[in-house]
């Protein structure tokens, strides 16, 4: 297929009888899971000239994003195959009433491997916890995402991440991880899970930088007397 727009179930299971229709190794109960390698297997191939093959927008759970196991290996297949180029991080209760589960936009196509990732966390509104069904999500919610889109850049909603930062393995080459639950750096969030030393150096560095700023314009300023 040249375009897929869909969401995966959110926590069903499949029946027995459809996971010999999987690799063993990528069986699994979880229907989210199954849907994505489905997905991935119905995208057209890359064609001659600048066919990029077939592109694909899908809504996921977090869990997706974290999970390891059959989840782990069904990512690894969607990171080296795949060009997953951007994941769009939602706010909680874009779905309520149906699910609380947070969620995510992955957008990748069939012209792989995948180097690195954009990601974009689409912002609460001012006041907002989250959504909910009396007041949604809104398409003007969005328009800083749309626009972001077409030109892109790192910002307070938006960062980049090579693929090796997610995609681990030991000194054998065994996978160990598939991790693309990737907090937004410059978030609280993010600040919160980071360790106190790590915090401390972070800030003697910028101290440092912006003394080093400061003697070279003091250097400047004695040069044009």
């Amino acid at each position: 297929m040249d375009l897929i727009l869909t969401n995966v179930p959110f926590g069903g299971e499949e029946d027995r009888g459809i996971l010999s229709n999987f690799p063993k190794d990528r069986q699994t109960a979880e229907t989210a899971l199954l849907f994505l390698q489905l997905i991935m297997r119905r995208l057209k191939r890359p064609g001659p000239g600048n066919d990029r093959g077939g592109r694909a927008g899908v809504i996921v759970p977090n869990g997706t994003l974290f999970g390891d196991g059959v989840c782990a290996r069904v990512k690894e297949d969607l990171l080296k195959h795949y060009h997953v180029h951007t994941i769009v991080r939602l706010p909680e209760g874009v779905f309520a009433p149906y699910t609380d589960i947070p969620s995510n936009l992955i957008f990748f196509d069939r012209s792989g491997p995948t180097q690195a990732i954009w990601y974009y966390q689409v912002p609460l509104p001012a006041g907002r916890r989250k959504y909910t069904k009396t007041k949604p999500m809104e398409d003007a919610d969005l328009t800083a995402c749309l626009a972001w889109w077409d030109d892109r850049t790192e910002g307070a909603n938006a960062w980049r991440v090579n693929v090796a930062d997610v995609l681990k393995y030991d000194a054998e080459g065994r996978l160990l991880s598939v991790n693309l639950d990737i907090k937004n750096p410059h978030g609280l969030e993010a600040l919160e899970h980071r360790e106190p030393l790590e915090i401390v150096a972070d800030i003697i560095n910028k101290e440092q930088r912006l003394l080093a700023v400061v003697s070279e314009i003091s250097d400047f300023l004695r040069t044009t007397r």
